[in-house]
């Protein structure tokens, strides 16, 4: 049976909520703070609520309250004050110490049961919550300590090092040809379809979890089976036109070969996002072999760049209190942000034909 400190200096006041509370509850009561606090300390894992008068002698609720705050208690056990007719100014000052509710004299059993009932429910709930909580935190520390462990062991590993070699080398091969093309079109057109290209090599741990996570085998050669994009390009072009026409001159290329495509730019996500996947398989030249390797390449625009960037601090913030109203806002921006690019596009047509 759960126990309730029933503290308050009126004898006759313990009393009363004593045979009230007694057929459910073990009571335990004090006549003033000290003997509450002392109460507290003997039998908190067992306490289900406290009740609590302010105006007691020597140590009064108030001080009650800051003890129990210091010890992190009433947090897990609510607080009920033993109210006569305090002013709104007291009241508001108990909740923001953290008190749960108040229970008005005369007391009525049926009320002062239902309040306690409540408040003893609702701390009950919390805290299975934040255990929950704990316990997931726990989880998810543990499941990525073995995440790090197993991708330590795939970084150690030969055959893993050199399948990152193959992975850079397809990077520098992409990053060189699209260079190629840049420096043609500097020549032939007088400008760049291009402003910059960005690349990143998928980390051992981010492998093995997306392994684990889709359920394949955790070896080389289920990276290079299953991974499309351990080695990613970014290629951030001024013009959604010169997404497309860099896009087909290079998969055109004789020893480039498309794997699969993904058009965000006709066919954008519900979040707004806007980009031009592509997966290749570029060919790499060893010393004593050639070999393809998957490269993923994103072209995105430069305002969708810098849109996605924001995107992707929203998607991992979990906490935010406005995650939903951002998130529209987003979606609003991307649709503005397609309208600026064609806008802006069309007036380079006009400046190009005004050239000719």
């Amino acid at each position: 049976m759960q126990r309730i400190i029933v503290a308050d200096d009126v004898e006759l006041n313990r009393e009363i909520l004593r045979s009230m509370l007694e057929d459910d509850y073990i009571v335990e009561v004090a006549k003033d703070g000290e003997q509450a606090i002392g109460k507290l300390r003997e039998y908190y894992r067992e306490t289900a609520v406290v009740l609590l008068d302010l105006q007691m002698p020597h140590t009064d609720g108030f001080a009650v309250i800051d003890e129990m705050k210091g010890k992190g208690w009433i947090k897990k056990i609510p607080v009920l004050v033993i109210s006569g007719d305090y002013a709104v100014e007291v009241e508001n000052r108990c909740f923001e110490m953290g008190v749960a509710d108040f229970i008005h004299k005369p007391f009525e059993r049926s009320i002062v049961k239902k309040r306690i009932k409540n408040a003893v429910d609702l701390f009950n709930g919390k805290n299975q919550l934040e255990r929950k909580v704990q316990e997931q935190a726990r989880a998810l520390k543990e499941q990525n300590r073995i995440i790090q462990a197993q991708a330590e062991k795939l970084r150690e590993g030969r055959a893993f090092g050199r399948l990152m070699m193959e992975y850079r080398s397809a990077i520098m091969e992409v990053e060189t040809r699209l260079k190629v093309l840049n420096d043609e079109f500097s020549i032939e057109y007088n400008r760049n379809p291009f402003e910059s290209i960005k690349s990143r090599l998928k980390s051992p741990a981010s492998i093995y979890e997306k392994l684990e996570r889709k359920g394949f085998p955790i070896s080389v050669e289920s990276i290079k089976e299953n991974l499309n994009d351990v080695a990613g390009l970014r290629v951030i072009c001024s013009f959604p036109d010169d997404i497309y026409r860099l896009a087909e001159l290079f998969t055109r290329q004789d020893d480039i070969s498309l794997i699969r495509e993904k058009d965000y730019i006709k066919f954008p996500k519900c979040n707004g996002y806007r980009s031009l996947h592509l997966i290749l398989s570029v060919p790499i030249f060893l010393s004593d072999k050639k070999e393809h390797v998957r490269v993923e390449v994103q072209f995105r625009t430069i305002a969708m760049d810098f849109w996605a960037s924001l995107e992707h601090k929203l998607k991992y913030k979990k906490d935010l209190d406005e995650a939903d109203e951002i998130g529209l806002q987003l979606k609003l921006c991307a649709d503005s942000i397609e309208e600026l690019d064609y806008q802006m596009q069309e007036i380079r047509d006009k400046i190009d034909r005004s050239r000719s």
